[in-house]
């Protein structure tokens, strides 16, 4: 009897941990989505906030909360939009770049697997406000390399002079792909694809070597070496690697506030920077705690989803 009831004596401190700074800050959370929790509540004398009901989750779907241009089913979709096209070219540039560096004899191989740590290693606040520089339209690094390329081919420079964070877009089925999200992109792409590669780097060193030299005896060319051997064995590690990314990338508060703020007129903003801003800019406590709730939901679909995608890999075979 003893031996079945230690184990839940060694999880007991655990869960004391847990429910301070886990379970009861998202049960107040919960409790508080359900008020007109605001800033007149944080006083010690205060009365107890309003019970609300359901209005905050309401109000969310129906009304731009005060924040002008803002639609919550627009962020959703650009947000999902975003995570996906992010980690898609990650995964893609990733895998690419670790059979590269896998090649036998290549030279200096140990030297590119450190400059390819570094975009992991710099943090984010850094790298948006770097990046940010280099797109200003002025003396931004990105417009004048432009320039002086379109000079080899006679372009006048002001042909370059491109807004990235400020400049309007088009919607593409419903998406606005201003120039702010290709900047954003573009940015991302340079901090994600790091990890994808280390992660696709340590599956491939598991392939057994006999595989590509009985595929060498049958006469498989390298593209078929690859999609038969190399992208099957890789999968199971990369699935959830994906996954890990597609959760940080949906979150990645840092470099969309700090790089470009939203903008243009919050054609950039995702469902976290619309809750910090609720937070911090409106005060309304309440409203931004039903907000992560939704926040919350989102990425529990997302994670049962890419779940299900993950134990189907599992069982897969050559």
């Amino acid at each position: 009897m003893r031996k079945k009831i230690n184990p839940y004596l060694y999880l007991i401190p655990a869960l004391l941990v847990m429910g301070v700074i886990t379970f009861y800050p998202m049960g107040f959370q919960l409790w508080m989505s359900f008020t007109n929790y605001g800033i007149r509540n944080l006083r010690f004398d205060a009365p107890p906030p309003d019970w609300v009901g359901l209005a905050n989750y309401v109000r969310i779907l129906t009304t731009n909360l005060g924040l002008g241009n803002f639609s919550f089913w627009r962020v959703l979709g650009f947000n999902l939009f975003w995570a996906f096209s992010n980690v898609i070219i990650h995964v893609t540039l990733g895998i690419m770049i670790a059979v590269v560096l896998n090649t036998a004899g290549l030279w200096f191989k140990r030297i590119y697997r450190v400059i390819y740590i570094l975009p992991i290693v710099i943090p984010q606040i850094i790298v948006a406000n770097v990046f940010r520089n280099m797109f200003d339209p002025d003396w931004g690094a990105i417009n004048q390399g432009l320039a002086l390329i379109g000079s080899l081919f006679g372009l006048s420079p002001d042909l370059f002079h491109i807004r990235w964070i400020a400049q309007l877009g088009y919607p593409i089925s419903g998406i606005p792909l201003t120039l702010s999200y290709f900047a954003l992109l573009i940015t991302n792409i340079w901090l994600g694809w790091p990890f994808m590669t280390i992660v696709a780097t340590g599956a491939l060193q598991s392939i057994p070597h006999e595989l590509y030299g009985a595929a060498d005896i049958d006469g498989a060319s390298g593209l078929q070496k690859f999609w038969r051997i190399t992208l099957p064995l890789i999968r199971p590690a990369m699935v959830p690697a994906a996954v890990y990314g597609l959760v940080v990338t949906f979150n990645l508060f840092t470099l969309i506030y700090f790089l470009s703020g939203g903008g243009p007129l919050r054609e950039t903003e995702i469902l976290l920077t619309v809750a910090f801003r609720l937070v911090n800019e409106q005060r309304l406590y309440g409203l931004a705690a039903a907000f992560s709730v939704y926040i919350f939901f989102v990425l529990l679909g997302l994670t049962l989803l890419t779940n299900y995608i993950t134990r189907a890999t599992e069982s897969y075979e050559i």
